[in-house]
């Protein structure tokens, strides 16, 4: 029992996290094709700030890194489920989207909301990280590399 809440768990991270930094007009496509049921707020959608936590050289210790804007809200569908969000940025109608579609992956409605919105997000966000890696590595400098050069040249 305690594996499968806990599966459950990690799934639903998996979700929020991807619904989090999904963009506004993927969101907005999904709605208007998805007839979402009726739903009520629990927290309408408000927005804030958050202090950001870093570590110097990511083992040393914690720093205040700065602040953020986040919006957050909730939603109950009629059939009971909750959603929450909380994306970045000032979006009210994002965090909506983002909370509704959290909600409907809970409902029995979910695997037509995970094959619809969540699978695309997914490949989507991870071509465009592909795309950012491919950049930075692009522009990588190897140190050693320069260094083994620029003592070939002294010893001639």
């Amino acid at each position: 029992m305690l594996q499968l809440l806990e599966k459950q768990r990690q799934g639903r991270r998996a979700w929020m996290g991807l619904l989090a930094r999904a963009p506004l007009e993927m969101l907005e496509a999904w709605h208007a094709r998805a007839d979402p049921p009726a739903h009520s707020w629990l927290r309408r959608p408000e927005t804030g700030l958050a202090m950001v936590r870093a570590r110097a050289g990511g083992t040393g210790e914690k720093f205040n890194f700065g602040e953020i804007t986040l919006t957050r809200c909730a939603v109950r569908l009629e059939s009971g489920e909750c959603g929450v969000a909380y994306v970045q940025g000032r979006s009210h109608r994002r965090a909506e989207l983002a909370a509704l579609a959290d909600a409907m992956l809970q409902s029995a409605r979910s695997r037509d909301t995970d094959q619809n919105l969540v699978g695309p997000l997914r490949e989507r966000l991870e071509r465009e990280a592909a795309t950012r890696q491919r950049k930075a590595q692009a522009t990588r400098v190897e140190f050693f590399t320069l260094a083994r050069e620029a003592a070939r040249e002294a010893e001639q």
